[in-house]
């Protein structure tokens, strides 16, 4: 989740945020015990590193901590959960290093995974560390590289839809993630374990609205037919572009959560992040500020050239719009609780409450036009 609260219509265009920052305070690790972890380790998968350690923070994400970490001219990214407690199953650090020491064989959007640890000992929690890649990334504003190019924001745009698209048509097993996940009864398990972490934390105000939207999204349950290796949290800012080559998805990041299922779900999350003229203040996606404005395709383009390129019936789509939003919002109500426990020193985060209601309320809006 990197999403903001909903500008209003004067608002300015906001800023492209840095992509590289100081470490926040309070998002401190032990530097020194993990290097010592970390040389050896690299050493024997062949990476020459040398040089003391330093280390800046990609800020821009809500959820698991992100560091660049730097070895003289060799550069790493590690990846660890976010401190305090965890909902079952979330920021999988073993998943993510399962899925990219392997995935980049067939899918070269993906980073290489080097190093899982599980001593939490070293760092206090499970992390992974691997490939850095040099590129941009397109938040509230396009990054000034792709700003003077023809149709930046719709190339842009389409080159996200067409980089999970190709995710979904590759072969699991050339990878060996063949048994990554459980794809029978997977929208099932999807929901019903949604609606357990939303019972972690629900409020009082939200509650009813977001009860009711998981009772209809179980009573239309759709038919998945298929099952691919999906993302689970696929949009434009967890997508990298080089500079000036706005055309082709580089590299995708965030992977803790993929798994064998229902590419649709992939579909519906990457809708529910994507502005379109037809939201408004009370009733839209939940983006990046700035986004709605650059001009990227509607959600009914990208629906369009998804089917396109993979041939997928989305005639249900609707249904999984639906449940993208509802489980964006239990997203949203699990990073302001970690703030308000003080489990976060992330100032964003005090207000990612702010949209569920108007979520859930899309949610049962757009359940509305979903038969069983």
């Amino acid at each position: 989740m990197n999403a903001e609260s909903w500008p209003s219509a004067d608002s300015p265009e906001p800023a492209d945020p840095p992509e590289l920052a100081p470490v926040r305070p309070g998002e401190e690790l032990p530097w020194e015990r993990l290097a010592g972890y970390l040389l050896p380790r690299l050493a024997e998968r062949g990476l020459e590193v040398t040089g003391e350690l330093s280390v800046a923070q990609f800020p821009n994400g809500s959820a698991n901590l992100t560091y660049l970490l730097s070895f003289g001219r060799t550069r790493l990214v590690l990846r660890r959960p976010p401190f305090g407690a965890i909902a079952p199953g979330a920021h999988d650090m073993r998943r993510e290093h399962r899925v990219l020491s392997r995935l980049w064989q067939e899918y070269d959007r993906a980073p290489r995974a080097y190093v899982f640890c599980a001593d939490h000992d070293v760092v206090g929690s499970d992390f992974v560390v691997g490939e850095y890649r040099a590129g941009v990334v397109v938040w509230g504003a396009l990054p000034p590289s792709l700003r003077n190019l023809p149709d930046a924001a719709r190339r842009v745009g389409f080159a996200t839809v067409e980089a999970l698209a190709d995710l979904h048509l590759v072969d699991p097993a050339s990878c060996g993630l063949d048994d990554l996940g459980r794809p029978g009864g997977y929208l099932a398990r999807q929901l019903s374990g949604w609606r357990r972490r939303w019972e972690l934390v629900a409020t009082a105000e939200c509650d009813a609205q977001m009860t009711e939207a998981g009772r209809r999204l179980e009573r239309t349950l759709p038919v998945s037919r298929a099952s691919v290796l999906i993302h689970n949290d696929f949009k434009i800012d967890n997508c990298q572009f080089a500079p000036a080559a706005p055309d082709r998805v580089a590299s995708v990041f965030d992977w803790d959560m993929a798994t064998l299922g229902d590419p649709l779900a992939d579909v519906g999350m990457l809708l529910n992040y994507w502005p379109d003229p037809s939201d408004t203040a009370d009733d839209h996606a939940l983006h990046v500020p700035g986004l709605r404005t650059l001009g990227v395709p509607t959600r009914a383009e990208v629906t369009r050239r998804y089917a396109a390129r993979t041939g997928a019936d989305l005639s249900h789509i609707a249904w999984y719009e639906a449940f993208a939003c509802w489980r964006t919002a239990v997203i949203c109500q699990q990073l302001h609780q970690r703030y308000v426990r003080g489990e976060s020193t992330d100032e964003r985060m005090a207000s990612r409450g702010d949209d569920i209601g108007m979520l859930a309320r899309r949610a049962l809006r757009i359940l509305g036009d979903v038969t069983g």
